[in-house]
């Protein structure tokens, strides 16, 4: 039986507390978002690019898992079981790709577009690893957002770092992943966001 909030150490509830507020749930709604921002030039611009890239990057994939869960296919948002990974991963990847698409057709900004190829490409990448693996998508999608937002918003993103070692820490002191896992998530997403980033923007 899990412990109660009162009964759980104070390590236990701050990880609780990371794992949540920095869910890759969390920052594919945020990133695009704050994407969308600096490149809008007025605030029908921002309600297109921003509603586009917040319905098909957060919305449409935060509800296949939110349905899966209520269904009894995933056994929590996190999807733990690396086994059911592959579906909401796939239907994930295929939602963005359509954004991209009709990113595209709207002749959005380089950058925004630049964003969300980062959210598939790192997206891609964790599926096809945790087709044999159970690489922490957690510390892929912190560490490839700080990766992006140090060249979109400035050096001041680099404080963002630390917040990607918190992150680990907290999929390891929960038991969600080991720290190769975590490492792994963190040396795969950090490059290639930003080297899909800069290739782009």
């Amino acid at each position: 039986m899990r412990a109660s909030r009162e009964e759980r150490p104070a390590g236990a509830r701050a990880a609780r507390l990371l794992t949540e507020a920095l869910a890759p749930t969390v920052l594919v709604t945020a990133l695009p978002l704050i994407a969308a921002a600096r490149v809008s030039r007025s605030v029908g611009q921002f309600l297109l690019w921003g509603g586009i890239a917040l319905l098909f990057c957060a919305v449409i994939p935060i509800g296949v898992l939110v349905h899966g869960v209520r269904r009894g296919r995933l056994t929590d948002r996190h999807v733990g079981d690396r086994t059911q990974r592959a579906r909401p991963l796939s239907i994930g990847l295929a939602s963005v790709a359509a954004g991209l698409l009709l990113l595209a057709a709207v002749r959005a900004p380089a950058e925004l577009f630049a964003v969300i190829v980062v959210v598939f490409v790192v997206g891609a990448a964790c599926a096809l690893v945790n087709h044999w693996w159970k690489l922490s998508i957690h510390a892929a999608v912190v560490a490839a957002t700080v990766a992006v937002l140090v060249p979109l918003v400035g050096p001041a993103a680099n404080l963002g770092w630390p917040l990607v070692a918190a992150v680990g820490w907290s999929r390891v002191r929960l038991s969600d992943h080991t720290w190769p896992q975590v490492l792994a998530g963190v040396a795969l997403g950090g490059p290639l966001a930003a080297a899909t980033f800069l290739a782009l923007a």
